[in-house]
């Protein structure tokens, strides 16, 4: 089978600054599909539905979303941007909201209640939400074993991020890639080679 994993960035897109990281990896994975589809038709398939997935989560990630303006005690668009990218950039180190608020001149306190009302969640909800999809991009696009996307996304280990995981989608990660491939694999059957 082809590997997959060399054409996908590392890194999990950022919004909105990173839609570019997200337009990169589709554009990679779309780019080798196109490369691949006269000599591994399954392949492109593969690389297709990668492809849309990872679309898939950003939409479902972006309308989870809310903004509030600074006017009404928020942060301002340079806090938010200086913030998020940050934790972007460090998601596999341990980051604590004491770090972010000097990092925005504020105390921790008031650094925790702006940033709830210009994100729509906690500093940490938020920490571990990101931490989470990136799990789910590594996870559906390289064949990376469980226990180092746990460390690359900054989970203590594996069981830690298996926790968190099946908490928010109700699956284990395993069985998440499991489901995900079957479907893939229905699809390819379903769409056999001309």
């Amino acid at each position: 089978m082809y590997a997959v994993s060399a054409a996908v960035p590392a890194r999990e897109p950022l919004n909105p600054a990173g839609s570019r990281d997200l337009a990169d990896s589709l554009v990679k994975l779309l780019d080798t599909a196109g490369t691949e589809i006269e000599r591994d038709r399954e392949a492109a398939k593969v690389l297709i539905a990668r492809a849309s997935s990872l679309l898939q989560i950003e939409v479902e990630r972006s309308a989870t979303i809310t903004r509030r303006d600074t006017a009404s005690g928020g942060l301002a668009a340079w806090q938010v941007h200086r913030v998020r990218g940050f934790i972007e950039a460090h998601l596999d180190e341990a980051i604590r909201v004491e770090d972010l608020s000097e990092m925005v001149r504020l105390s921790a306190a008031h650094f925790s209640r702006a940033f709830k009302r210009s994100i729509g969640e906690a500093p940490h909800t938020y920490l571990v939400r990101r931490r989470l999809d990136r799990a789910r991009h590594l996870i559906l696009t390289s064949d990376t074993a469980l226990s180092e996307v746990a460390l690359a996304c900054g989970f203590a280990d594996q069981p830690h991020l298996s926790r968190l995981f099946r908490r928010c989608t109700g699956q284990s990660p395993a069985a998440w890639r499991r489901e995900r491939r079957e479907a893939v694999k229905m699809w390819v059957t379903e769409f056999p080679r001309e």
